[in-house]
């Protein structure tokens, strides 16, 4: 499991309307499932920018899973902290 931070404020409704592996029900959850296939994870992403993901296990597809994901969330993004400079991620296991 990997914990990082965006640093930035994301449109979680625009994001799982446009997005078909983007689960968002606030009423049951505050955070969206992200479903990533190859290399496959799933991200926990809430509107503050935080995301978990868990379901692989190697550096190398953490990695290739985050940068994706990234990529895609930053087309969602209302606003940055411009208190932090660049993402945070923290690895746990």
């Amino acid at each position: 499991m990997v914990s990082a931070d965006l640093h930035a404020t994301i449109d979680l409704y625009a994001l799982s309307k446009e997005v078909k592996a983007v689960d968002y029900e606030p009423e049951q959850f505050p955070g969206a499932i992200f479903r990533i296939a190859e290399p496959k994870a799933v991200i926990i992403l809430f509107k503050n920018g935080k995301m978990i993901c868990t379901g692989t296990s190697t550096e190398a597809n953490i990695k290739r899973v985050l940068e994706f994901a990234s990529k895609v969330i930053s087309k969602y993004v209302i606003s940055l902290n411009t208190d932090e400079k660049k993402p945070t991620v923290v690895s746990k296991k």
